[in-house]
């Protein structure tokens, strides 16, 4: 029986890292060991999740280096043939391991997929809008789904033979923003498939305030332009067609439709990407006035008019 390793980093997490080690604890796989590394937490984090180590649960606390260094705080101690990535406010279903491992069978050195929802508070409220990514696939059908067309899966939905993590390297501890993106990237690339256990669920608690993936500040939008650009970079050098990079010339210009008209270098940067890429035909997302504003003057004007009319009436 292999045994897995379920990694959790843990950060001002009160709320939530119980429900969360429960669900670890939870799985119907019996031959696991639950890694918790509290990334310098300042609320009842830590003692939460102690209160578990009678049950056998590891819990080791580092200062505050982020969540990308707690994840390889715990692939360090992880003595498990597989891993599995587990934010500190996400749940697993009790027999998704057990499932995952099961479709893993037939092909040790992929990668399993799972069917995920997002929740806000009940798990059971979850909504399961991606579906059609779990499948088998290889890695550049997946990579270009998720560069295209902005796809995604959260970290939890996977798991992941350790060796294929080791092969990939650890993850980039120069990122916040989608270093989830940056590292599963590796790590599909180095695996080659992915294999689908349709029956296996995973829940991505999204929607709270403060959450990483909402922060806008200088250094989170340039966390996301530099996992854009390694993302851009690993998926040339395994597959480079005219193909891959019509898709990430598309993925180029998302970030500045995302980032503008705050991050005016970024911008830059991108609109260099996209020629150097051939063009991209995505337009961009905008409410009807919007977009009737920018087919006049364009786009980048639409949307400063869009933000100064908010600023002016405070919404």
């Amino acid at each position: 029986m292999p045994r897995v390793s379920i990694i959790i980093p843990c950060y001002n997490a009160a709320p939530w890292i119980e429900e969360t080690i429960r669900s670890a604890l939870a799985q119907t796989h019996a031959d696991r060991e639950i890694i918790v590394i509290d990334d310098g937490s300042t609320d009842d984090s830590l003692r939460r999740a102690r209160s578990f180590e009678p049950l056998g649960v590891q819990v080791v606390r580092q200062s505050n280096a982020g969540a990308a260094a707690a994840r390889n705080h715990g692939l360090r101690l992880a003595t498990g043939d597989f891993i599995q990535f587990l934010d500190a406010d996400d749940l697993l279903a009790p027999d998704k391991i057990e499932r995952q491992l099961f479709v893993l069978r037939s092909c040790p050195l992929a990668v399993a997929s799972a069917r995920w929802g997002r929740f806000r508070e009940n798990p059971s409220h979850a909504t399961f809008s991606d579906d059609d990514l779990v499948q088998d696939c290889s890695a550049l059908e997946f990579m270009l789904k998720h560069t295209r067309d902005a796809r995604m899966m959260h970290p939890a939905a996977w798991l992941v033979p350790a060796e294929i993590a080791r092969n990939a390297g650890p993850w980039d501890e120069r990122l916040s923003l989608n270093d989830d993106g940056e590292y599963f990237a590796r790590i599909l690339l180095s695996a080659g498939r992915i294999v689908a256990a349709k029956n296996a669920v995973s829940f991505y608690r999204s929607g709270l305030p403060g959450s990483l993936s909402r922060r806008r500040s200088a250094a989170a939008l340039e966390s996301l332009a530099l996992s854009v650009e390694l993302i851009s970079t690993h998926l040339r050098s395994a597959h480079d067609s005219a193909e891959v990079c019509a898709a990430l010339a598309e993925y180029w210009q998302r970030l500045e439709y995302d980032v503008f008209p705050f991050a005016p270098e970024i911008c830059r940067r991108v609109r260099r990407e996209v020629k150097i890429l051939g063009g991209a035909r995505l337009a961009p997302a905008a409410g009807r006035r919007e977009a009737l504003v920018g087919r006049l003057v364009g786009w980048r004007t639409a949307r400063r008019l869009r933000l100064l009319i908010q600023r002016l009436s405070g919404t």
